[in-house]
């Protein structure tokens, strides 16, 4: 039996093969669509007698690795995934497990050619496709990547029953808030109560067109999804998860119990964001008006002047605004971050 670095080692390079054997002995059935792709789904015996129907088992994708420098989410992964293989027996919904960026992960980059999690759109693997001659030219085997995860993804969400994705990622900067989420499409009361009980304290609630892997699956396969921010970037090995025990708690319970049920922290509802404007980075000159050690959930006051480009600048509105994801390094043509506004700002944190 490997240990548990050598397992940690084992997922961030994509192999999950020895989690076949033990699903298997339990009466699950285990694909391994693409590398670092792993589902495993009830056989319909294993349902025969329940109240539910198998059409009805609830399915949860959990995805980490898309940008390959975010490490807890990997291990956290990996923690999940040890302990459901010592019981598995216990696993009460339809998994889908994703590694996302391979190559990134193993180079311990963010991505290799271009960011895997703004490719989550139809049209983004579109150089993916065929040519007229029937030769396939993928420009980045990122887009590459991003199309076959979308196709898998809505193979397996197909169906009536429960649909859950979680897309674990660290940021690339510290926070106010330690752990918070992107929920992409319309506020479901249910989501964001478990949320808030598995100790994610702020959400984003963004209406806006996303190529993100969650805002894909809540958009295209009509899952409840969340891109969960667990903390600051660092190497293997030295996060603390710790810092999100009760996050995996409630994953762990999701598992097992195959519902949303509140965790230890139940009633702790996140405070709730809302996206006010999107920095595109329209050419070189682009530049915010404060340095690199800014957190995320920054505040500004109204009139503050945050960013400037060329015969272009923002400030804030008439209410205070809190920048989220500012990276004005980005190329020509990406999101460059966020600016966010409380749904109820004294509950904001200042």
């Amino acid at each position: 039996m490997s240990s548990g670095a050598d397992f940690c080692t084992e997922v961030a390079g994509g192999r999950l093969t020895s989690l076949e054997r033990p699903f298997l002995r339990a009466g699950f059935t285990v694909t391994f669509p693409l590398p670092g792709v792993v589902q495993i789904c009830a056989a319909p015996e294993l349902v025969t007698g329940k109240t539910e129907p198998a059409a009805l088992r609830g399915r949860l994708l959990l995805s980490a690795g898309i940008h390959g420098d975010e490490t807890a989410p990997v291990e956290m992964l990996t923690k999940l995934l040890s302990v459901l293989k010592k019981h598995p027996h216990q696993l009460a919904v339809d998994l889908l497990v994703v590694v996302g960026n391979l190559c990134a992960i193993a180079q311990q980059k963010r991505y290799i050619d271009v960011d895997l999690n703004r490719l989550f759109l139809p049209e983004c693997s579109r150089s993916a496709d065929a040519d007229a001659s029937g030769n396939t030219c993928p420009q980045f085997p990122e887009q590459l990547r991003a199309k076959q995860l979308m196709q898998i993804v809505q193979l397996f969400f197909s169906g009536n029953g429960a649909k859950w994705h979680l897309d674990l990622h660290s940021a690339i900067r510290d926070s106010v808030y330690p752990a918070f989420a992107i929920v992409p499409g319309q506020r479901d009361a249910v989501w964001l109560d478990w949320l808030g009980s598995a100790g994610i304290a702020a959400v984003i609630l963004n209406t806006l067109p996303s190529a993100s892997f969650s805002s894909y699956t809540a958009s295209y396969c009509g899952a409840l999804s969340c891109t969960a921010e667990l903390g600051r970037v660092s190497a293997m090995g030295h996060n603390k998860l710790s810092r999100f025990s009760v996050t995996f708690t409630c994953i762990a319970s999701l598992l097992r119990c195959g519902a949303l049920k509140p965790g230890i922290t139940e009633g702790a509802m996140p405070v709730l964001f809302r996206v006010k404007h999107e920095f595109i980075k329209k050419t070189a000159a682009f530049a915010f008006s404060f340095d690199d050690s800014t957190c995320n959930f920054t505040q500004f006051a109204p009139g503050t002047l945050i960013a400037t480009d060329i015969n272009t600048i923002y400030r804030v509105g008439s209410v205070t605004e809190y920048v989220l994801f500012p990276n004005a390094g980005v190329r020509v043509g990406l999101r460059a971050g966020l600016m966010v506004v409380a749904e109820s700002q004294d509950r904001a944190v200042s």
